[in-house]
């Protein structure tokens, strides 16, 4: 059944978001560009007129008959005629030309000829001879007008003013704003179109995952990663490290250094050369529990690819100190061996069994007394030797259980008569003891198994007279040749045949060496080999 995925509240997609935030952004920027170009639309078409008003000006000043006609008897007659023509053709609402006190002699309104010219704003072209255009109410109304004085021999003798109502004016700006509005709104459009397209595909590329529940993952994933135990590193594929949880610190740097170091956007060449060195060419391999030297660590690295759409975008590393993963390995070896000696103890009792109830079935009572007095005895025995040489109860115990395993197996395994061991050993050592006589015993029984029976002998010897305590296990096998003798201790190297060998020495060396001891291989008396064991006391 499928089950929807809780994650916080929401109060708005991300889509909706999207599209108010991205649309709200474009219109505003349409409303100021747009305030932008309508000042400049406004400017650029008064600067317009105002030059075309200017330029008529100046044509209609340099004409002679108006030159001419100002110097006349009744100047108006002649460039009313002359102007009237010349306004209709340009489209100015107006062209004035006035003599130097500013007295009409051409107008639109004939009504006002001969009356003195509105605005004011003659004196910079009568008085200082400067042609400019200039904005003022005149008896029309406001409007620009392009004022250019009239010249005759060096000497103002007129003005001529030409003008463009500002009515006019404002009817072609706003003609003109309407196409800028209407394309500012096809703009919108698009933009909020734009902006919904925008959003559809970062949401598909979020795999259409809310913001907060983002958030919320990467709070949950980045608490998994840093409780984590065993150390983990991603990098990207050019070899940048985008994350790191504790125990990878831990793992490769010293605590003083692992406040220092920023190890993101770093080069894991820079923080893990082993790891780099391992990479290298190969990043899109897999590959498990390799061992590596890591900081002052051996581990034993996982590396596995990162792929997005068939598309490798980087590595991911994971790997564990070997130290805590041999501690492991030890105390599973204890249980197993624990296991080996109770299926030993449980298969000879129900060995004995079986003779005793035989002889009982077959009214041989007083054999079985005897068979069962004998058993006794040599359990007794056993017990009394063990009890007498060896004072820590489980080392007792474990050598019992040897014996035991021993005679199931049909192997002939003895205690030298000069054994002793009172010493009372730490916690830390007698772990270690254990493990280590557990896997060398057990390593003597499979090297004679094989052998005739008459052959299958394992002798042990242990005393703690000295500075030290020392067992030694020979057993009548073919001993370890040569060549093979300094790589008896590595890991992975095995005599045997078969998967998952060479665990049990290298174990029981390293558990050794935690607790201050060692092993070392001596050639046996038996003709086997002989492993001899070292704990110095505390």
């Amino acid at each position: 059944m499928h089950r929807k995925r809780r994650i916080p509240k929401v109060k708005y997609s991300l889509k909706i978001k999207m599209i108010i935030l991205i649309s709200l952004l474009i219109i505003g920027i349409c409303i100021i560009f747009s305030i932008f170009l309508h000042k400049f639309i406004v400017n650029m078409i008064e600067d317009q007129i105002g030059e075309r008003a200017i330029g008529l000006a100046h044509s209609v000043a340099n004409i002679p008959e108006i030159q001419e006609a100002l110097q006349s008897e009744d100047p108006s007659l002649v460039i009313q005629e002359i102007v009237s023509p010349i306004q209709k053709e340009s489209g100015a609402e107006f062209i004035v030309v006035g003599n130097t006190e500013g007295i009409r002699y051409s107008h639109p309104d004939t009504r006002k000829l001969g009356k003195k010219m509105v605005g004011g704003d003659n004196d910079r072209a009568l008085l200082h001879g400067e042609s400019y255009v200039s904005k003022k109410n005149g008896s029309l109304g406001l409007s620009i007008r392009g004022k250019v004085p009239i010249y005759s021999e060096g000497k103002i003798i007129g003005i001529v003013s030409v003008g463009f109502l500002n009515d006019s004016v404002q009817k072609m700006i706003k003609n003109q704003n309407q196409t800028l509005w209407i394309t500012l709104g096809n703009i919108m459009l698009l933009g909020i179109l734009g902006a919904s397209l925008i959003s559809h595909y970062i949401k598909s590329l979020l795999h259409h995952m809310e913001p907060e529940e983002i958030s919320h993952l990467y709070l949950q994933n980045e608490a998994i990663l840093q409780s984590t135990h065993e150390g983990i590193i991603a990098v990207d594929n050019q070899g940048m490290i985008t994350a790191m949880n504790v125990a990878a610190k831990d793992i490769l740097f010293s605590k003083k250094k692992q406040k220092e170091v920023n190890y993101l956007g770093t080069s894991i060449k820079e923080i893990a050369l082993s790891l780099y060195k391992s990479a290298l060419f190969k990043q899109k391999d897999h590959y498990y529990d390799r061992e590596m030297v890591l900081g002052k660590n051996i581990a034993l690295v996982n590396q596995t690819p990162i792929y997005s759409e068939n598309v490798f975008t980087g590595v991911v590393y994971t790997f564990r100190k070997k130290t805590e993963l041999e501690k492991m390995t030890a105390e599973l070896l204890r249980i197993k061996q624990y296991a080996n000696t109770q299926r030993a103890l449980t298969h000879e009792y129900f060995n004995k069994l079986h003779i005793i109830l035989g002889l009982i079935q077959n009214d041989r009572k007083i054999d079985a007394i005897d068979f069962i007095k004998k058993e006794s005895n040599i359990q007794q025995n056993r017990l009394n030797l063990l009890k007498e040489k060896v004072s820590d109860p489980l080392i007792h115990a474990l050598l019992q259980g040897k014996f035991n395993q021993a005679n199931e197996l049909g192997i002939t395994m003895t205690i030298h008569p000069d054994s002793h061991l009172e010493y009372e050993f730490s916690e830390k050592k007698q772990d270690a003891i254990l493990t280590a006589l557990g896997n060398v015993i057990e390593n003597a029984f499979d090297a004679v198994k094989t052998k005739g029976e008459s052959e299958r002998k394992v002798s042990i010897f242990f005393t703690d007279i000295g500075e030290d305590c020392i067992f030694e296990i020979d057993d009548a096998g073919i001993g370890v040749p040569q060549e093979n003798m300094s790589r008896i201790f590595q890991q992975g190297y095995s005599t045997k045949k078969g998967f998952n060998r060479g665990t049990g020495l290298a174990l029981t060396k390293f558990v050794l060496n935690e607790a201050g001891g060692d092993i070392v291989l001596e050639e046996g008396e038996l003709g086997g080999a002989c492993f001899v064991i070292i704990i110095p006391k505390d």
